[in-house]
C-alpha cells in the first residue's frame, strides 16, 4: 500500500516541502532513497525501538520510503516521525483519514518521545503559503511555530499522541499565541545599562549618533579605557525591534536552533560577541550543509569585534562585501544560498600591541615595525566601512570616584528612537533601506544637501586628510545623522565638523 506523509526541509533560511512516500509490498527490505544523509539513514532503528515500546512494530516486508523531491539532500533527524507515521498508516496499523493536511516533523528518542527540531517558523510560514491545515512538532517549538497566524499548530511530547489523534480521534492541544501582546510584553531593557558608565560623555555621544543612524562604529583606545563596557551597553539604546523584524530574526534564529523553547518571538536585538579564533566561515556562514554564521545570527542587532587587530585578516576582509550589501551570499557548485545581514558593526582595539601608543607615562612601548605588523591586519578598505573612529581615553579618578549616575539608556533610546522615526518617514517610499546607514549614493545627494560654507569646510577636511570617496558618504551619513537628532532639517557646518571628528583612523599618525 502506498501512503504520502508530508515534512519539510530548511534551505538557507527557506523551507521546501518533502513528500514522504512510504510503500509497503511483499518481500523483506528496508530501502530509504530520495538523497537522505546519515542521520535519516539511521532513522529505521530509532523508530523500529519507538514504535516496539508503544505496543506497534515495523513489518517484516519490504518497505521502500522515497523523499520527494529526490534530487534535494535532505538533512537531520528532524524527519522520524514523518516517516514512522508513514509507515504505520502505509502497514494499516492505524488510520489516518486527514493526513495530508497536516505537516509532521520531530525526532524520536527510543522510548517514543519527541526532541526539538530546527528551522521551526521557515517551516511553519511555508505550511500556511501551501495551505497546509496544522503542523504538528514536538512541545519544545510550539510557541516558535504559532507566532504564524493562521495555522493550526500542535506541540506534542510523545508520538503516542499523535498516534492517538488520527487513529482515536484523540484532540491535541492547540498552541495559541497573541503574536503583537507577546511581542510587546517583552519590550523590556537590558541588564545593561548607560547610567554606569562612569565620565565618557563624548564617547556615549557618539554611541547615540550610531545608535541613531545605524552607523558601524570602531573604538580606540587602551586596556581598560571601557570600550567593551561601552560596546556591551548599546542594544539597550537601540529603538525597539518593528514586528517585521522581529519576524526576521527569529527566523535566523530558528534555522539554527537557538531560539528558547519558553518564548516565541524575539522581542530584543541579538548581540553577537565571536572570540577572534573564529573562521571565516562561522563568521560569515556556509559549510558542507550551509548555516548562518555570526553576521547573519546580528541581523537587525550589533555584532561586536573585540580586539579587531586580533582576528585573522581573512576573516575580517570577508566582513567587506556583507558590510556594504546587507546580506552574504554562499555559492556552492550545486546551490546558491542568501542569508540577511543588516547588522551594526562595532569594534574596539588597543592602538598598538602594548596597547599604550601616544601615552607617555606608558608602562611598555611598541617599536614602529610592531605598530605597522599591528595595524596592517585592519585594512584601509575595511575602515572606509565603518562610519564612525572614536578613541576612547582612560576614566581619570575623580570621575569613576563619583557617586553620580550618568544618563539612563532609557532616556537615551527616547532621543534614537525619535531620530529613526523621522529616518523611517523619509525612506518610507523605499523597500531596502529603513535608516541613514543604509542610505545608497543616489539617497545620499537627495537627503545630505550642502550650503557653500559647509561644502568648503569638507573639501578642505578631505585634503588635508586624504579621505577616500567611500569616506566622504559616511561624513555625510553621520552629519544627516547628527542633524536627524537635533531635529534639523538641513545639514550645517556644525554637523559637518562633528562627523568629519568622527574619523579618527583618516588622521596622520595613525595608518599612515
Amino acid at each position: 500500500m502506498l501512503k504520502k506523509v508530508f515534512g519539510s526541509a530548511v534551505f538557507g533560511v527557506e523551507a521546501t516541502t518533502i513528500t514522504v512516500e512510504v510503500n509497503i509490498d511483499s518481500g523483506i527490505g528496508y530501502h530509504l532513497v530520495g538523497l537522505p544523509d546519515n542521520a535519516i539513514k539511521e532513522s529505521n532503528f530509532r523508530i523500529a525501538a519507538a514504535l516496539q515500546n508503544n505496543g506497534y512494530k515495523i513489518p517484516g516486508k519490504k518497505i521502500i520510503i522515497n523523499m520527494s523531491p529526490a534530487d534535494l539532500r535532505k538533512e537531520g533527524s528532524a524527519y522520524d516521525l514523518t516517516l514512522a507515521i508513514g509507515i504505520l498508516v502505509a502497514s494499516k496499523q492505524i488510520k489516518a483519514e486527514q493526513l495530508d493536511e497536516y505537516l509532521i516533523m520531530g525526532e524520536l528518542s527510543l522510548d517514543g518521545n519527541l526532541q526539538p527540531i530546527k528551522g521551526a517558523l521557515p517551516i511553519a510560514i511555508k505550511a500556511k503559503e501551501e495551505g497546509y491545515k496544522g503542523f504538528i512538532l514536538p512541545k519544545q517549538n510550539a510557541k516558535e511555530a504559532a507566532i504564524v497566524d493562521g495555522l493550526d499548530v500542535y506541540g506534542v511530547d510523545n508520538i503516542i499522541q499523535v498516534i492517538n489523534y488520527f487513529d482515536k480521534a484523540q484532540p491535541l492541544e492547540q498552541t495559541i499565541i497573541n503574536t503583537r501582546e507577546e511581542f510587546y510584553k517583552k519590550l523590556d531593557f537590558p541588564e545593561f545599562d548607560f547610567s554606569d558608565v562612569k565620565g565618557q560623555e563624548s564617547i556615549k555621544r557618539c554611541m547615540e549618533i550610531a545608535a541613531a543612524g545605524g552607523h558601524n562604529i570602531i573604538l580606540i583606545g587602551p586596556p581598560g579605557a571601557g570600550k567593551t563596557m561601552l560596546a556591551k551597553r548599546l542594544p539597550s539604546i537601540l529603538p525597539p525591534m518593528t514586528l517585521h523584524e522581529a519576524l526576521e530574526t527569529t527566523k535566523i534564529h530558528s534555522v539554527v536552533g537557538r531560539v528558547k523553547a519558553h518564548t516565541g518571538l524575539m522581542s530584543q536585538r541579538p548581540f553577537r560577541s565571536p572570540h577572534h579564533t573564529i573562521s571565516n566561515v562561522a563568521l560569515v556562514g556556509g559549510g558542507s550543509y550551509p548555516q548562518p554564521g555570526e553576521i547573519s545570527l546580528s541581523h537587525n542587532g550589533v555584532l561586536f569585534l573585540d580586539e579587531l587587530p586580533e582576528f585573522k585578516r581573512e576573516v575580517l576582509e570577508v566582513m567587506r562585501q556583507p558590510l556594504e550589501d546587507r546580506e552574504v551570499t554562499i555559492s556552492r557548485a550545486k546551490f546558491t544560498v542568501t542569508y540577511p545581514s543588516s547588522f551594526m558593526l562595532v569594534a574596539s582595539m588597543n592602538p598598538s600591541p602594548s596597547g599604550y601608543f601616544n601615552d607617555p607615562n606608558a608602562p611598555v612601548t611598541s617599536s614602529p615595525a610592531e605598530m605597522q605588523r599591528y595595524l596592517s591586519k585592519v585594512s584601509g578598505p575595511l575602515l572606509d566601512r565603518i562610519d564612525i573612529h572614536i578613541e576612547v581615553t582612560p576614566v581619570p579618578f575623580d570621575k569613576l570616584s563619583d557617586d553620580r549616575k550618568g544618563e539612563s539608556s532609557v532616556e537615551i533610546r527616547k532621543r534614537v528612537t525619535e531620530a529613526r522615526m523621522v529616518q523611517t518617514l523619509r525612506f518610507s517610499s523605499s523597500e531596502t533601506v529603513h535608516y541613514n546607514a543604509q542610505m545608497n549614493t543616489k539617497q545620499i545627494r537627495k537627503h545630505c544637501k550642502l550650503d557653500n560654507a559647509s561644502m568648503t569646510l569638507l573639501k578642505n577636511a578631505m585634503e588635508q586628510l586624504n579621505l577616500s570617496a567611500r569616506a566622504y558618504d559616511r561624513i555625510l551619513k553621520v552629519s544627516r545623522t547628527i542633524a536627524d537628532l537635533e531635529g534639523s532639517e538641513t545639514i550645517n557646518g556644525t554637523h559637518i565638523s562633528e562627523a568629519i571628528q568622527y574619523r579618527s583612523m583618516d588622521r596622520e599618525g595613525w595608518l599612515g
